[in-house]
């Protein structure tokens, strides 16, 4: 069994180690939407680390086999589910995986969801729990559709229908959340709320109800996204402690600890290995 990370987009390297990858060959109807689907084409099983990203991930399962989520409240099968924002230190396992992914932008989760994202409490939450009878009946037609572009048409048809009249993230709310994108996460949360002309309080408020986080640990998960990308690629822990703007490598071990529950070594791959 060889571990996948959701939040590393899992299984795009995987066809090399027996996934088969499906993508909409027209992409997305809807802006912040990524999808694909994926299947386990050798029963190799699936050991993946949920790795916090800044996007909502859902996996909706096709097939009568549900996977395990191993979480610090527990092990709970799911067929489907959703991994928030920063879902704290999970483990997904399962036997002949076959799902849809689908990548949700903040502002994307946001209207799609249907519940604040702070309601997910930063957790792997069941799908089900979220979406009722509707993602049951979703599930049962692209298990039921015979090809994998019908099958991500489907969902794609499905999320357009969801996003229709969903409100909108305020404007304010959208712009700081940019910001710490295009600022990497090195950007002081004053500095957000004098950009949109709020105080701190009414900012930490609205984007902790809309984001479902604080801007502060927004600002940290994407620093620690950039982070995490360089440590996967083989850089030193201490250059990317330096080129992402933490104080010093401490400080890096501790931010991917709190995030990832591993060390940097173990998140970069070293400690990784197949069984």
């Amino acid at each position: 069994m060889r571990r996948h990370e959701v939040g590393d987009t899992p299984m795009d390297r995987d066809a090399e180690y027996g996934w088969e990858v499906a993508r909409p060959l027209g992409g997305s109807s809807l802006d912040g939407v990524r999808m694909a689907g994926f299947r386990d084409r050798v029963a190799a099983g699936l050991d993946m680390r949920v790795i916090p990203q800044p996007a909502v991930i859902v996996i909706i399962g096709l097939g009568g086999n549900p996977v395990t989520v191993e979480s610090a409240t527990g092990h709970r099968p799911m067929s489907s589910f959703v991994a928030s924002l920063s879902p704290g230190p999970a483990r997904i396992r399962g036997e002949h995986v076959e799902c849809v992914e689908v990548c949700l932008s903040p502002r994307a989760a946001h209207a799609l969801l249907g519940v604040s994202p702070r309601e997910l409490h930063g957790s792997v939450t069941g799908l089900e729990d979220l979406w009722g009878r509707p993602e049951r009946r979703l599930r049962e037609q692209l298990t039921d559709a015979t090809t994998w572009q019908e099958r991500l048409a489907l969902t794609d048809e499905f999320l357009t229908k969801r996003a229709a009249g969903a409100p909108p993230m305020s404007p304010e709310v959208a712009a700081a959340w940019d910001t710490i994108v295009a600022r990497r996460g090195r950007i002081r949360v004053g500095d957000l709320a004098a950009a949109c002309g709020w105080s701190r309080k009414r900012l930490w408020s609205r984007f902790s109800a809309q984001i479902g986080l604080t801007p502060k640990r927004a600002a940290m998960l994407v620093r620690f996204d950039h982070a995490a990308q360089a440590l996967r690629a083989g850089e030193s822990a201490s250059d990317v402690a330096l080129a992402c703007g933490y104080a010093d490598q401490p400080h890096l071990h501790r931010d991917v600890l709190a995030l990832a529950g591993c060390t940097p070594g173990a998140l970069a791959g070293r400690t990784t290995s197949a069984g």
